[in-house]
């Protein structure tokens, strides 16, 4: 029977499943992802970790939890950098750590380091199932073809929806914090169920995060910042939104920092109607849904304004 590796449906995974579960599966390993985010997930998560962490990262020890019995080995990397010259949050390196001291009965951990712009070191997580080098660097490649064939598609249908008449909202955020429904009590949907089209920073190419995160003035260290921020640029020179809504993790460090300073492009550059959304383990789903319907309903009356008024004065 095949090795099972465990991946746990949290933090980057949220981006980088493509690459990640097709490499092992192209190793001939039966991946094992753990369930969407529930109720006892989180109750879990909140239990065994910290509580100054972040809930993305709460979370992440609750899905953990999840499969720990179900595998044969857990795949937690040691992510050090995703693209050259930048910087992420530095849980993520020391996430490995977290979980194995945080966690009891858990199975062997594959805890390579990954550094995307020396991406052969991605391919260490291969000698666990193969010795054939060619191999690995076989399902590393193709794998990554698949990495970038997901991309493309969010890229495509950014493109259409350019040429929508619909109205469209743009929410910032980082993958966790958009595409865990649960977190966030699918704010996606419940925008696109008014009849509204959702944009993301994944439907930009990052060709076009680089090239627009270059014309800002100030220095950022992170590769979130990076994107988020040439994505707002972006959308000042190009975009046709009606509204942005911004997706933070209470506590987090970086978020204090990019989200302001997101806000003070959009502000300062636009009349573009702009919302924080900040979550964590007690936010209430009600309150998102008031929030969010309040927005919407003052984008639908500033479309009907002949003046057009900007929602911040």
């Amino acid at each position: 029977m095949p090795a099972k590796v465990g991946i746990p449906r949290a933090l980057l995974f949220y981006k980088y499943s493509p690459l990640w579960v097709n490499f092992f599966q192209n190793l001939g390993v039966e991946v094992v992802i753990s369930p969407q985010t529930s109720k006892k997930i989180l109750n879990d998560a909140i239990e065994s970790c910290v509580d100054d962490a972040c809930l993305p990262v709460k979370l992440y020890h609750g899905h953990v939890l999840s499969i720990k019995d179900k595998v044969d080995y857990l795949f937690i990397p040691r992510i050090m950098r995703v693209n050259k010259g930048r910087h992420i949050c530095p849980k993520f390196g020391g996430l490995p750590e977290m979980i194995k001291y945080s966690l009891p009965g858990l199975p062997p951990i594959i805890d390579v380091e990954i550094d995307l712009p020396k991406g052969l070191r991605t391919l260490q997580a291969g000698r666990y199932f193969s010795k054939d080098y060619r191999q690995i660097s076989k399902a590393y490649n193709n794998a990554l073809l698949q990495l970038k064939e997901q991309e493309k598609k969010l890229q495509n249908k950014f493109t259409r929806w350019q040429h929508s008449d619909k109205s469209k909202i743009m929410v910032f955020g980082h993958p966790y914090n958009l595409y865990d429904s649960y977190s966030n009590m699918n704010v996606l949907a419940k925008i696109e169920r008014q009849g509204l089209d959702v944009w993301t920073t994944e439907m930009i190419s990052d060709q076009e995060i680089k090239k627009y995160a270059e014309t800002y003035d100030g220095k950022y260290l992170w590769t979130f910042a990076e994107r988020l921020i040439g994505a707002s640029k972006y959308l000042l020179a190009k975009g046709n939104i009606e509204g942005i809504i911004y997706i933070s993790s209470f506590g987090c460090g970086i978020d204090a920092v990019v989200g302001s300073t997101v806000e003070r492009i959009v502000r300062r550059g636009s009349k573009i109607p702009f919302m924080f959304l900040n979550i964590d383990e007690h936010t209430g789903e009600g309150g998102v849904d008031t929030r969010i319907e309040a927005f919407i309903d003052l984008i639908d009356w500033r479309g009907k304004s002949e003046s057009n008024i900007s929602a911040h004065g």
